[in-house]
């Protein structure tokens, strides 16, 4: 990879696999409880190992000699300076004990993962750099020296007064300040950032971007789960006000902690103070009224506002060189940043199940509320509607009160304990439009809305983007629950099941539009992004399927009950067959595939390739494997390729899987990238020879997305059972597109009823059309099996969902068990 025009000029080039390979080993040594060999662990940032070593060392008290032409280096031209001192990623240092140093080699060799012991600790706190090459020491100091006590620093800084002219909106027209705002970046549909990130895993994600049966991201907060068997998990949040910087730097300091909040309130959190808030602070120092204005904002933060809350600030960064300069044809140009603050809240959570999303419910009786925590103040400086007009504005949002904003997260809080909220949605950027508007595409519903209620213009009420929510709450209670917010709680509507969003004033009509022509206009830069980053045709047909107003959505339909646990009987013998969960580097999938054999009654073993090829593990000794999903080799060689060529060019490695295959009692599945090795090890599988090839999608891009598939009667051992099933099922995959020689093999293997699954669109209709079928793979082709129905492929993620609250496209209910963790229960019982 070491090519000149691979650098781009960046300053650094990231290796993902590697980083993957280094957090294994990290991963072995602290589940080896109190035998972990790392003592200390530090990881490499600013200052590279320049910074790291000392730290590492310095914390323990002690010092340290470190042999400088020890560490890993591809480029024997670099000076001492650069080796000491550059930035180079994907790397930790640790202090590990001289006597396990032989078992600490041994797990960094089976994850081969590069490591170099290069140095060792002394008693006095001196720091040595020792250079072989030219025979010196370029580093030689106390630690004192290096990280004592710096002297103080004093700045002399000043404020700089800003005048600003007020945005007018009184002679806003609605319907062109709509097609504005929806089509500003920083509101509009993000889904050509977030589909090409996988979301589903480690099995351990309870709320991400994506929301409901129609898959909109509009999102409120992050949840993971803190195991395979429990509710328990974390919320994230981010809030940011950058640009109410540029007119009150403490209030957007303030704004952006309030938005983190109202964000994370959509997760059940037992007490506000459990909130624990992560700071990044961006500024450009040296420029004029900034330095003044960065320590008013922190002042504003640090030292009024979060104590005010009870919520503390125990982590954060800083950049504080936001200012570029160049110099064109002459001319000095410069760029420069305001003040910014970027705000990660997070806390633990009791019961991910109970987390709140914007999709509206249109089976019961029920009415919108506004709560309206900048009272009627309707500030517009900064907002959305400015921006898109060319204004500023003159005077920005704030937390004018923070025990209301104390006193609504707590309220909110007990009105989801209490099962209350239907929906809920934080006011933020867009103002309460876009907070209805999102609310409606999550929800694929139409809305009434009358603000009669709020004071000012109706392009201040609609627009403005004070800190506040809507939420959905049943008829009966909605006053009652109104009145719990000290009177900024405002009654302002009604769900529709029709197309329509309408809104008036005072009795007339101000607002009115279709939810799919809005739709359309919050997701046309998604859409104009894609197509030119991606296929046109497949971001085409993604912005089309909005045009179908009867879209059910996802759905679940099943020919069997998820419920029944076919595998208990055979459980409740005590015996635990063994799983060998296959992986090699850079597959990042094998936890929860382990979970999800667990679960059915199988022992499952973590087996990296390193081990059957050194010899260490046989697959003799396995009733099945399975080969996991991630990015083996980086997907450098191929999604998969590179993993099925390490086994049939390794003479041992060749002979275990053909031994393995050609038991009569052996069985095996693979997924995603696994599936792509299993189909390149076809000449070594019994009745495989009609499997396809796995080629880039056609979308040419990276896909995580839910995907809807049908379940096909088939022999494998797997599906035993599902056969007309139709659920969604989480796809993560680059290269998916299923490749036959010739097309009369696609029928010929849907004849002969050897394809397991295929995606479906939401009529149920077998479809190769994007996004439904995120590969385009020929009839939605996804999953095939041998004839003996012993091994089958397949590309998604089935262990990703086999619990419902894993299944974030639905409301959880008190069901545990999803209809995947079928598969698992039906190896369990194949076994007997």
């Amino acid at each position: 990879s070491n090519v000149e025009n691979l650098d781009f000029d960046s300053v650094q080039r990231g290796n993902p696999e590697l980083e993957r390979r280094a957090q294994e080993v990290i991963d072995r040594c602290w589940q080896l409880g109190d035998a972990n060999p790392i003592l200390s662990i530090h990881d490499v940032g600013a200052g590279g190992i320049s910074n790291a070593f000392p730290e590492l060392v310095n914390d323990a008290g002690v010092g340290a000699v470190f042999q400088l032409r020890d560490v890993n280096n591809e480029e024997p031209g670099m000076s001492p300076r650069e080796l000491w001192s550059n930035e180079a990623q994907e790397r930790y240092v640790m202090a590990i004990a001289q006597a396990d140093l032989p078992r600490f080699k041994e797990i960094c060799e089976r994850e081969r993962c590069p490591y170099a012991v290069v140095g060792y600790a002394t008693e006095e706190p001196h720091l040595t750099v020792a250079d072989s090459h030219f025979d010196n020491k370029p580093v030689d100091m106390d630690l004192s020296v290096l990280l004592g006590k710096p002297p103080k620093m004093s700045r002399d800084v000043k404020s700089v007064s800003k005048t600003f002219s007020a945005f007018d909106t009184s002679n806003i027209d609605l319907k062109d300040a709509t097609a504005r705002v929806l089509r500003l970046p920083g509101v509009a549909d993000k889904t050509f950032l977030i589909t090409i990130g996988d979301r589903s895993v480690t099995g351990m994600v309870a709320r991400e971007q994506m929301v409901g049966p129609w898959q909109v991201p509009v999102a409120d907060v992050a949840v993971t789960l803190a195991g395979f068997k429990t509710y328990r998990g974390e919320a994230f949040a981010i809030g940011e006000k950058a640009p109410l910087a540029l007119i009150n730097a403490p209030a957007s300091g303030r704004m952006a902690i309030g938005e983190a909040i109202t964000n994370i309130a959509a997760s059940l959190i037992e007490d506000i103070s459990d909130l624990k808030l992560s700071a990044n602070w961006m500024a450009p120092a040296g420029h004029a009224g900034e330095d003044a204005a960065l320590f008013a904002t922190v002042k504003a933060v640090g030292m009024e506002l979060c104590p005010q809350l009870g919520v503390s600030i125990p982590v954060g960064k800083d950049s504080m060189s936001m200012k570029t300069v160049w110099n064109d044809a002459g001319e000095n140009k410069a760029v420069t940043s305001p003040i910014s603050l970027v705000v990660t809240a997070f806390s633990a959570t009791p019961d991910a199940r109970k987390t709140l999303t914007p999709q509206l419910q249109t089976n019961v009786a029920a009415k919108l509320i506004l709560i309206d925590l900048g009272a009627g103040k309707n500030r517009m400086g900064g907002s959305s509607l400015a921006q898109v007009y060319g204004a500023v504005g003159d005077v920005a949002p704030d937390i004018d009160d923070a025990n209301q904003l104390k006193h609504f997260f707590t309220t909110i809080q007990q009105l989801n304990q209490d099962g209350k909220l239907l929906a809920y949605h934080d006011r933020s950027d867009g103002g309460l439009f876009v907070t209805l508007a999102e609310m409606a595409f999550a929800g694929h519903c139409g809305l009434s809305v009358d603000v009669s209620a709020l004071n000012g213009d109706i392009a201040s009420i609609l627009y403005n983007e004070e800190l506040g929510a809507v939420i959905q709450v049943s008829a009966a209670e909605a006053e009652a629950i109104a009145a719990q917010f000290n009177g900024l709680a405002h009654v302002i509507g009604d769900v529709t099941t029709n197309n329509q969003i309408e809104i008036k004033q005072n009795g007339n009509v101000v607002f009115s539009d279709s939810r799919t022509n809005l739709h359309r206009m919050w997701s046309e830069t998604t859409y104009q992004m894609q197509k030119l980053r991606d296929n046109p045709a497949s971001a085409q047909q993604e912005y089309d399927r909005l045009l179908n107003e009867n879209d059910r959505g996802m759905f679940a339909e099943l020919t069997f009950n998820p419920s029944e646990n076919i595998a208990a009987p055979y459980i409740s013998t005590g015996v635990r067959p063994k799983m060998a969960i296959l992986r090699e580097q850079g597959v990042n999938g094998h936890v929860e595939m382990a979970a999800s054999f667990d679960r059915a009654g199988f022992s499952a073993y973590d087996v990296h390739m390193s081990d059957i090829i050194a010899g260490r593990i046989s697959l003799k000794d396995f009733s099945g494997f399975v080969a996991c999903g991630g990015f083996s080799y980086g997907d450098v060689l191929g999604a998969g390729e590179g993993w099925a060529k390490s086994i049939l060019f390794n003479s041992r490695a060749r002979d275990e899987f053909s031994a393995f295959f050609n038991r009569q009692d052996s069985f095996a599945l693979g997924v995603c990238n696994g599936c792509q090795m299993m189909s390149n090890l076809r000449e070594l599988i019994p009745n495989a020879s009609h499997w396809p090839h796995f080629v880039r999608n056609k979308s040419e891009q990276f896909e995580a997305r839910l995907s809807m598939v049908e379940v096909l009667e088939s022999p494998s051992l797997f599906f035993n059972g599902m056969a007309g099933s139709k659920m969604p099922i989480a796809v993560a995959h680059g290269e998916g597109f299923a490749e036959f020689s010739d097309v009369s093999k696609v029928n010929d293997v849907l004849a002969k009823k050897l394809v397991t699954m295929r995606f479906v669109d939401n009529s149920a209709t077998p479809t190769e059309a994007y996004p439904f079928n995120p590969n385009a793979s020929p009839q939605g082709i996804t999953g095939l099996t041998s004839t003996d129905g012993r091994f089958s492929i397949m590309m998604p993620h089935p262990e990703r969902v086999i619990r419902n609250v894993q299944n974030t496209w639905q409301r959880c209910d008190e069901t545990e068990d999803s209809a995947w963790i079928r598969m698992f229960q039906n190896a369990r019982r194949y076994i007997g």
